[in-house]
């Protein structure tokens, strides 16, 4: 029913950032999800194709997951590995290299669907220009919902959602903003394609989360929520409600009011400062049950629901200070 969520919330989070806390030799899929599991509220895993797991590490990802209690929630597509992406995937000029790309998620998808996830997220980092009169727009754009189009249709059964980004590694990212990204599953029109919004990204575009989260929700689905925080200039991938906690709780009110029940993960980056990856997950997981916890009285709040009909700033933000920061 929509509003409401019918089990526990479930997170993920990076694995890459665990890599940090292990010795170089043990810092594959396995002992990531060993440590990750020490968390103690990670039930879910979102993994990075073919960099985390592909047809020739397959078997053993899915007995670590077994042995630590963890669901594969989905996968996700990378080409920053291979240079030949370096000028796109989807979009690259060169056919064979474009094929490429659209086979690897096509094995992607069926990895998926072997064990046991139901998305395949597409972050198309490298799908985008750096200087003017560098690419035919519309045949980037055409070369692109031909691909997306073909990976969706490859098993209904597995949800796409498309991740946006402004820009990074690419000057300019083809789909750089929710309004772009909407055009596209608008023009994709599969029912098993819709949007994963990444906090620090939305942030990164001049958009506010919740605000994204109610267009998508309007015009397409909502498949994920990735946690994070940051100042807006970058993908900083800080912890969860450290820079935008009032925008954190709007978003949370946002969620519970679509009935998003899907995984929460936390996107952030605590090997960028050497904080301790197991510590810093259980803070973002401390913090996004805190903030969520205000997020469900907020919406009950029958005096903020008036504040906000007639645009009382004044009023709603005093009633969401009580609510964060007491009387």
């Amino acid at each position: 029913m929509p509003g409401v969520r019918s089990n526990r919330q479930r997170y993920a989070a990076r694995l890459n950032a665990f890599k940090a806390a292990l010795p170089p030799d043990r810092r594959d899929v396995p002992h990531l999800l060993e440590l990750a599991a020490r968390v103690g509220k990670l039930d879910a895993a979102d993994l990075n194709f073919p960099d985390h797991v592909s047809v020739e590490n397959e078997a053993s990802v899915r007995a670590a997951l077994e042995a630590n209690g963890v669901r594969l929630n989905g996968l996700a597509t990378r080409f920053y590995g291979e240079p030949e992406f370096a000028i796109g995937a989807y979009t690259n000029p060169d056919p064979a290299v474009r094929r490429t790309a659209i086979d690897q998620t096509l094995e992607a998808i069926d990895i998926c669907a072997r064990l046991g996830a139901r998305q395949l997220t597409l972050w198309m980092g490298q799908d985008g220009f750096d200087y003017a009169f560098q690419v035919d727009y519309a045949r980037a754009w055409d070369d692109t919902i031909s691909a997306m189009a073909e990976v969706a249709d490859h098993n209904r059964e597995i949800d796409v959602a498309i991740e946006y980004k402004p820009n990074d590694p690419r000057a300019y990212s083809l789909m750089p903003d929710v309004g772009t990204t909407l055009l596209a599953t608008q023009e994709l029109d599969r029912p098993n394609v819709g949007v994963t919004l990444d906090f620090a990204h939305v942030l990164h575009a001049d958009e506010m989360p919740a605000h994204a989260a109610s267009l998508v929700a309007r015009h397409s689905r909502l498949l994920g929520v990735h946690l994070n925080d940051g100042y807006g200039k970058r993908d900083d991938g800080l912890m969860v409600g450290t820079v935008h906690p009032v925008a954190t709780v709007e978003l949370f009110v946002e969620l519970d009011r679509i009935g998003y029940d899907g995984v929460i993960y936390f996107d952030t980056f605590p090997d960028l400062s050497g904080l301790d990856p197991v510590e810093e997950v259980r803070t973002n997981v401390h913090m996004a049950e805190r903030l969520r916890a205000i997020a469900g009285k907020l919406r009950a709040n029958t005096d903020l629901a008036s504040a906000i009909a007639r645009q009382d700033a004044a009023l709603s933000q005093r009633i969401v200070a009580r609510a964060l920061y007491g009387k």
